[in-house]
């Protein structure tokens, strides 16, 4: 045997156990979890090439917070335009109003898959698939957890849905757990009160589909700090545009204070909202303590992510 291919074969031997030892470990000591082979055998990777996006998601969901932290936040600040376009096209979210957030966790009626791209126009973020009661699990916020000073709590994201919460739960069971429909209500208004944004999260990796429900601080979460620093559009706005009655506007400021996309300009007069940032998020309209915002429905910003307008006999489609 040359020499050359004794280091061939050593190498190849050398990769075969380092990957042997990375699915080990990612399969916590076992060969194979049941819910990581209902997560390969799930009828939507039967296409061509859909196996890519299979393995994908099986990375992002095992290891969300070194994903997020090196591949989203550190990628996102060197990577050229090209493939920061390619990161939003893949990976996006939809800014949710309170009230849209709890009608996703209060659905009483299964809603099938739909075409969402007027909702979420990206080519990524064509379906919605929910049964009711919906299952959901919290899990540890990878955006949060990838800061050195982070906001707390830390377990606010909301996966919703099969089969991500058997996986995560499975895989990650010391950061995850599975929580009421009552419980997530909570959550929902916890983080509200706080000045956090809802986001509907959608990804090609799992399933071209929304899947989670963020709470996002805009001190940590890498789809804004994207979004502000580094002009990858992650978040697409709610549909909503905040406007200010200048007769109850006593220009106290507190509404730039909290605004999480800097949409709030402050003058000597008045107080104006840029229409071009505001992403209908509703943290001022709650915090306001002169209650002198109001919401507007905006066309063109997108159409609200209702989903009672994604039910076929909805009074929302009457």
């Amino acid at each position: 045997m040359s020499t050359l291919l004794l280091v061939l074969v050593m190498v190849s031997g050398v990769v075969v156990l380092l990957g042997a030892a990375l699915w080990l470990f990612g399969e916590r000591g076992r060969i194979l979890m049941q819910s990581t082979k209902g997560w390969f055998e799930d009828d939507h990777w039967g296409a061509k090439g859909k196996w890519i996006n299979a393995v994908h998601g099986y990375i992002y969901m095992r290891w969300q917070n070194q994903y997020i932290k090196h591949f989203i936040i550190q990628m996102g600040a060197i990577a050229p335009k090209p493939v920061r376009e390619f990161f939003k096209d893949h990976y996006h979210s939809k800014v949710l109003t309170h009230e849209n957030a709890v009608e996703i966790i209060q659905v009483n009626e299964n809603i099938p898959q739909q075409d969402l791209e007027q909702v979420v126009p990206y080519p990524n973020a064509r379906n919605f698939l929910l049964s009711a009661p919906p299952e959901i699990m919290v899990y540890e916020c990878g955006c949060r957890n990838a800061r050195e000073n982070h906001c707390e709590p830390t377990q606010v994201c909301m996966w919703i849905g099969q089969p991500y919460i058997d996986f995560i739960l499975e895989h990650n069971p010391h950061s995850s757990k599975r929580v009421t429909r009552e419980e997530a209500l909570k959550l929902l208004e916890e983080e509200h009160n706080r000045g956090h944004v809802h986001t509907a999260w959608f990804k090609d990796a799992m399933q071209d589909r929304f899947y989670c429900i963020c709470n996002c601080c805009s001190c940590c979460c890498a789809g804004i700090e994207s979004m502000k620093k580094f002009g990858i559009q992650y978040l697409a706005a709610s549909g909503y545009l905040a406007q200010i009655d200048q007769n109850l506007c006593q220009n106290c400021g507190h509404c730039a204070e909290v605004c999480p996309f800097d949409a709030v300009k402050m003058g000597p007069a008045q107080v104006d909202i840029l229409p071009a940032s505001c992403l209908g998020c509703g943290v001022c309209v709650d915090q306001c303590p002169n209650h002198a915002i109001r919401f507007l429905q905006d066309q063109t910003a997108g159409i609200p992510f209702d989903v009672r307008a994604l039910q076929p006999h909805s009074p929302a489609n009457q």
